[in-house]
């Protein structure tokens, strides 16, 4: 087999891959069902990350917004059903893919936007960009633009709980390429040792960058990635809010009751390249439409709602909402002042 045909029989793996995990629409093996009240809920929370982050595109597009920019689009419902099996005191830390964990955990549409543009008015006053922002009063402890970095910082987060008696858990999500970093195996011993009440949140969204799991993993099935430490671990449809919600109420019990870490591996999809400058030409265009058409999150819980009566309008009403609140967002990230230059060195660790 020549290297091309190699290429092409992994794409092709990688693709039929996508289609187990994701392909069969909404999966509920735990027959979770939600009430007409948390399904409006989860439409609304993840309608408003797809048009935050469709707009943070558009905005990018046009010079608003420089550096890096990775986009959350087709991942909603892992943050979201997440969010839901929490409370307050519990913390969150993620990698550069995060501005939807942002808005899931409440952090204002206006701040974080205005952190994208480099404005004064931003959550880290202009000076962090997409990957470092921060809120201590919604207990986001940042994206972290270095890979797997943030696994370490969100098991040191749990030990904090530990060692101060309370029962909050923190929740440390990273991408399938980061499961692959040494730092993540030592933090996996140390929580496991210490039993401290982490839970791990792989978001599996089949693609390292540009690199298919297939041809990156020896174990594609990262929920055993703790295996060796002894520490649980399930694969989730994490196209399914409903499911991401059954499994994380599972593992938030088991760490509030003291058991230590637990791994939850989310299958999901992005719709859109690593990254704005990622034009995403190792998978076809026929992939990612039909991962699209078949498991679209937000998709999933519009057709439930139908089902339960809630009109189409009331529905488009929902979504003309969330648009006017991004909108509003980006009109503020423009018009809001940069930060002074006096500003340059303050906040910054020397």
């Amino acid at each position: 087999m020549s290297p091309k045909e190699s290429a092409s029989s992994k794409k092709s793996a990688a693709a039929q891959d996508v289609g187990q995990a994701t392909g069969n629409g909404s999966r509920n093996p735990n027959n979770l069902t939600f009430s007409k009240d948390q399904e409006l809920h989860a439409f609304r929370e993840m309608m408003l990350i797809r048009r935050f982050e469709e707009k943070a595109g558009q905005l990018y597009g046009m010079g608003a917004i420089g550096g890096f920019c990775h986009l959350y689009i087709g991942q909603e419902a892992v943050v979201v059903g997440m969010q839901m099996s929490l409370e307050k005191g519990d913390q969150i830390i993620t990698s550069y893919r995060d501005h939807g964990h942002m808005l899931a955990c409440g952090m204002d549409p206006k701040g974080v936007m205005a952190e994208l543009t480099g404005r004064e008015a931003g959550y880290s006053k202009g000076k962090g960009g997409s990957m470092h922002m921060f809120s201590k009063e919604k207990n986001f402890y940042g994206g972290h633009g270095i890979v797997g970095a943030q696994v370490p910082l969100g098991t040191g987060l749990a030990f904090a709980n530990r060692y101060r008696g309370n029962k909050n858990v923190s929740i440390a999500y990273f991408g399938d390429g980061a499961a692959n970093q040494g730092q993540v195996y030592e933090s996996f011993n140390m929580a496991e040792l210490w039993k401290l009440p982490v839970i791990y949140v792989i978001e599996n969204n089949r693609y390292a960058m540009g690199t298919s799991v297939t041809r990156s993993s020896a174990q594609t099935d990262f929920s055993k990635r703790g295996a060796s430490f002894n520490i649980p671990g399930e694969q989730v449809d994490g196209m399914d809010v409903r499911a991401v919600k059954a499994a994380g109420d599972k593992a938030v019990q088991w760490c509030r009751e003291g058991n230590g870490p637990y791994i939850l591996e989310m299958q999901t999809y992005r719709y859109r390249g690593h990254s704005m400058s990622d034009p995403a030409k190792y998978r076809t265009r026929e992939e990612v439409d039909k991962v699209r058409h078949d498991s679209d999150p937000i998709e999933q819980v519009r057709q439930r709602l139908l089902e339960l009566k809630v009109s189409e309008q009331d529905l488009k009403g929902i979504d003309g909402e969330v648009r006017e609140i991004v909108n509003e967002a980006a009109d503020f990230a423009q018009h809001t002042p940069e930060p002074p230059v006096s500003e340059l060195y303050t906040d910054i660790y020397r």
